[in-house]
């Protein structure tokens, strides 16, 4: 995962006049022990304005890229705000409970100063994320900043993300439908282009002498029995390298890229193969690379990555799963509702570490019907890795600009069942509790399209965090019985 920013802490203590600055300087310490050495730590306590561009001074040099603003008292309104003015990284602000000390000359009283704290963050426009509770012991505080680091690394991610694409949406897809302003709004550059850039690309990169090795990394990857078409290896790999380099020369001013690319009707004829195998390698090394020129699924995926340090895929929310199947191999195993369950499919571009072993790369059913002759053995429909999404816990959730140029989002936690689809494509039986509800009254209500990003782990909290730090105002989920949905008739319930 070589695609995603390392995250680099440092922690600031500040400090009112009035209060005694050991004080912080004694709890700052602390956190610092039990973060294990993990941070870097501002030997420069804050008071007033002189000393906030010291230690923002401080930080920088020593190449921090996200920041604990740390009220080891009541702290001074200004300069504790003004680090996140002044800091060009996301800033995270707690403080120290009481506790380890008498209550005379031993009192902080952070937990008053906290509520000054966010009330200037507000009147200055600044961004700050505050825990659910910021108020804490030591322990308590490196527990945060634990939570704070995949939150950290996505924003640092997105502030230095550029998406490019190649080609419109195919025809009929206007689900796709990608406002950039969203984009800007977030800080995320994009570049677009034609299929045929991405072509004479693909053309330039031919007899490239790094082929043999992707070849053989491929071979190695798929093993015997999921290499079923090795004659097809080097065009696959020749497509590797053209999007590899493709990102290096064109990511400008940027650290990061992802990719958008148009994957039919014209690519399987003109570059001779579906592209979802190496789509699936991309994204395994950190690089999503979003089918049917999905910009806002490219992006979530990437928000997905850089959240769990994890491989990540894009899925259609694609059909119901089969009474005949439910019945035999999830009713009475689980207590999942068949309502609650669904499968995801999509052509293949899952990574093979989050497949199931009998994996393989074959050939696009729906596609070969489409453009090759109807009996005729596939040709240039091959190139899906396709098979069942191996079992366990994920994350499905989108960010989205909708056709308002409304940026809103949705996060449901669940799991991959170990049940077999019996299908094609790289798909799994998903469940999601409380799905049939989530499916009407977010899913359409809200008008979101039909892909969904997955991470594979249950990381809502940091997804929520990080949606609410991007000010993400309409953050939905899957609510519980209990809970309806403003749009749910209550006399179905």
């Amino acid at each position: 995962m070589y695609n995603i920013p390392k995250v680099k802490l440092g922690i600031i203590a500040v400090s009112r006049d009035c209060f005694p600055i050991e004080l912080s300087i004694k709890r700052r310490e602390a956190i610092v022990k039990a973060c294990g050495g993990e941070i870097y730590n501002c030997s420069v306590t804050v008071e007033n304005e002189l000393d906030m561009l010291d230690a923002v001074a401080d930080v920088m040099m020593e190449e921090c890229n996200a920041l604990v603003v740390f009220l080891g008292n009541f702290g001074p309104e200004t300069p504790e705000t003004l680090i996140a003015e002044k800091f060009d990284g996301p800033v995270m602000f707690v403080a120290a409970a009481e506790g380890d000390g008498d209550l005379i000359n031993g009192r902080g009283d952070a937990f008053c100063g906290m509520l000054n704290c966010s009330y200037n963050l507000a009147m200055r426009h600044l961004k700050g994320y505050i825990p659910s509770y910021p108020v804490g012991t030591a322990e308590d505080i490196a527990r945060m900043i634990a939570d704070f680091i995949p939150i950290a690394r996505a924003v640092i991610g997105l502030k230095n993300l550029k998406i490019i694409t190649f080609g419109p949406r195919p025809q009929d897809f206007f689900a796709c439908n990608a406002p950039i302003k969203g984009l800007y709004e977030i800080g995320v550059e994009i570049e677009e282009n034609s299929e045929l850039d991405l072509l004479v690309a693909y053309k330039a990169h031919a007899n490239d002498g790094r082929i043999p090795s992707v070849c053989e990394d491929m071979a190695n990857e798929l093993g015997v029995t999921g290499n079923n078409y090795p004659e097809m290896l080097p065009r696959m790999a020749q497509f590797e390298l053209t999007l590899l380099d493709w990102a290096k020369e064109h990511k400008g001013a940027r650290e990061y890229v992802v990719f958008a690319d148009k994957c039919w009707p014209a690519f399987p004829e003109q570059f001779g193969f579906e592209p979802c195998y190496v789509n699936s390698r991309l994204a395994s090394r950190g690089i999503p690379v979003a089918c049917e020129v999905d910009i806002y699924g490219a992006l979530s995926e990437y928000i997905g990555a850089c959240v769990s340090e994890d491989a990540v895929t894009l899925l259609d929310i694609n059909n119901s799963v089969p009474a005949s199947l439910y019945k035999k191999e999830i009713e009475g195993k689980t207590d999942y509702a068949l309502t609650d369950t669904f499968m995801a499919f999509h052509c293949g571009n899952t990574p093979s570490c989050k497949m199931c072993a009998d994996r393989a790369v074959k050939y696009q059913l729906i596609q070969h019907r489409l453009l090759e002759p109807e009996g005729s053995d596939p040709d240039f429909t091959r190139g899906t890795l396709e098979g069942d999404i191996a079992a366990g816990d994920i994350t499905f959730f989108r960010l989205q600009c909708d056709s308002e140029g409304n940026l809103r989002s949705y996060i449901a936690e669940g799991e991959i069942l170990d049940v077999p689809t019996g299908s094609f494509g790289g798909i799994g039986v998903f469940a999601i509790p409380e799905m049939g509800r989530f499916y009407r009254h977010v899913l359409i209500e809200k008008h979101y399209p039909h892909h969904g990003a997955v991470a594979f782990g249950h990381y809502g909290k940091a997804l929520y965090e990080v949606f609410r730090f991007l000010g993400i105002k309409d953050i939905a989920y899957n609510q519980p019985k209990a809970l309806p949905y403003p749009t749910e008739n209550p006399f179905e319930r």
